[in-house]
C-alpha cells in the first residue's frame, strides 16, 4: 500500500472500531451518564434526597436508562431538556418500571407518570412545559408522597 492508502486505511479502522465500541455499548446497557449529582425533592413528608446520574449529551439523553436490569432505590436519571419545553418519552428497551417525574424551570413538579410499562413504545408527555425529567424506580413517588407541586432541589433549577 502506497503511503496515501495507509493513512485512509488507518483512520477508516479507528471510526470502524468506534462504531463497533459504541454498537456493543448500547446494546450491552454500558451507556452510562458521565456525572452523579444529589438532589431533593421537598414533600408534606419531609426532604427525600436521591443520587441522580445526569443526562444530559443527546446520547445520553437518548439513552436513558435503557438496557439496564435494575434501578436501586434512592437512585435515579435526570434529563435535562433546557430550555423548558413539552417533552416526551418512551420505555422502549428500558426493563425497569418508572416513575418519570416531569419538573419546571422553577423546580416545582409539574406532572408524574408512575409506574410506567416496560419495554413499551407508548408516548408519555410532560402534559405541559418542563425543563427536566426524573426517572426514578416505580412506586417511588408513592412511596415518599411525591406529588405535582412539591419543590426539586437541584442546580439545573438554581438551588442545591
Amino acid at each position: 500500500m502506497n503511503s496515501d492508502r495507509k493513512a485512509v486505511w488507518s483512520a477508516l479502522k479507528g471510526w470502524l472500531v468506534a462504531i463497533l465500541v459504541a454498537g456493543v455499548t448500547a446494546a450491552t446497557g454500558s451507556v452510562y451518564a458521565a456525572s452523579f449529582q444529589p438532589l431533593e425533592i421537598v414533600t408534606k413528608n419531609g426532604v427525600q434526597v436521591f443520587s441522580v446520574e445526569m443526562a444530559t449529551t443527546e446520547e445520553e439523553k437518548q439513552t436513558g436508562l435503557m438496557y439496564r436490569k435494575e434501578l436501586p432505590d434512592g437512585k435515579g436519571m435526570l434529563f435535562d431538556f433546557n430550555p423548558e419545553q413539552e417533552i416526551s418519552m418512551w420505555m422502549k428497551n428500558t426493563y425497569v418500571s418508572l416513575d418519570m417525574i416531569f419538573i419546571r424551570a422553577d423546580g416545582r413538579i409539574l406532572r408524574i407518570a408512575e409506574n410506567t410499562e416496560p419495554m413499551s413504545t407508548k408516548i408519555i408527555s410532560s402534559k405541559g412545559p418542563a425543563r427536566a425529567v426524573l426517572e426514578v424506580v416505580a412506586g417511588t413517588a408513592q412511596k415518599y408522597g411525591i406529588r405535582p407541586g412539591d419543590r426539586v432541589g437541584h442546580p439545573l433549577f438554581g438551588s442545591k
